[in-house]
């Protein structure tokens, strides 16, 4: 049989351990290694030999390719009963105990991270995703299908409490919560929930967030809760003050003779 050559992975148990090791295929340590170098000429010193099967031994070499530390070259051997004609089953590329592997692979969408979608980027959402649940489908009716848009049922699909749940707590443990640098170094009085630039959200997340209205401040245009706080409170005024001018000085220093 030809060789083929191939990348794998296979475990010690699936060998026939109580198979005699047949003297004959064990003997074939060049033909074994002539097989690999027909498609690689990474291969070291011949490793060990162990038998499969009745007249079936798989022969170990060292591979010496770049980036391939601890694998081995596992070429398959085998023959037909009475005759000394050894021929080659198969060649394996295999991870040695010490051999560097790839991590497991992980689906894309467990993969992602908040914020990762970047300018360009398309974000598919599964059909099952819990976050959603399905919306108001429309009837035909434009004066009800107008009013149903207006107040948000006009879509496929809306939050489901457990997608608006999970996006509160991720505001409110984030850095526009209450325990926010900026809003712990804030006056206790200055509160979003007070402040004249806080714009309620609309629906049930609105008894806790709102949205920051206040251009000079590092919220502006973001989703705040409502124990939120910062310097920049509509309500944190600065009495002016006299400023006294400042008194006159004179230089008696020195006499101008007349």
């Amino acid at each position: 049989m030809g060789s083929v050559t191939r990348i794998a992975t296979r475990s010690s148990s699936a060998r026939a351990g109580a198979a005699k090791l047949d003297q004959v295929c064990a003997a074939a340590v060049d033909i074994a290694r002539e097989a690999i170098t027909e498609d690689s000429s990474h291969v070291g010193a011949h490793l060990n030999a162990t038998a499969e099967g009745d007249r079936v031994v798989t022969h170990y070499f060292a591979c010496d390719m770049p980036g391939y530390r601890g694998w081995q070259w596992a070429v398959t051997v085998t023959r037909v009963p009475r005759s000394k004609h050894v021929t080659i089953c198969d060649t394996v590329l295999l991870p040695g105990s010490e051999a560097l592997l790839a991590p497991g692979w992980v689906p894309w969408h467990e993969r992602l991270h908040p914020g990762d979608l970047g300018v360009g980027d398309l974000l598919p959402t599964p059909a099952e995703d819990d976050r959603l649940t399905p919306g108001y489908m429309l009837a035909g009716d434009e004066a009800v299908d107008e009013v149903a848009w207006e107040l948000g049922l006009g879509r496929p699909r809306v939050m489901s409490p457990l997608g608006r749940s999970e996006a509160a707590e991720r505001w409110y443990e984030g850095d526009h919560g209450p325990d926010a640098p900026i809003s712990a170094a804030a006056p206790r009085a200055a509160r979003c929930v007070s402040c004249g630039f806080y714009l309620k959200l609309a629906g049930s997340l609105g008894t806790l967030f709102g949205v920051c209205a206040n251009v000079y401040t590092p919220d502006d245009g973001r989703v705040v809760s409502r124990d939120h706080g910062c310097g920049g409170h509509s309500e944190i005024l600065i009495e002016e003050t006299a400023i006294p001018a400042p008194p006159t000085v004179y230089d008696d220093s020195e006499v101008d003779s007349i």
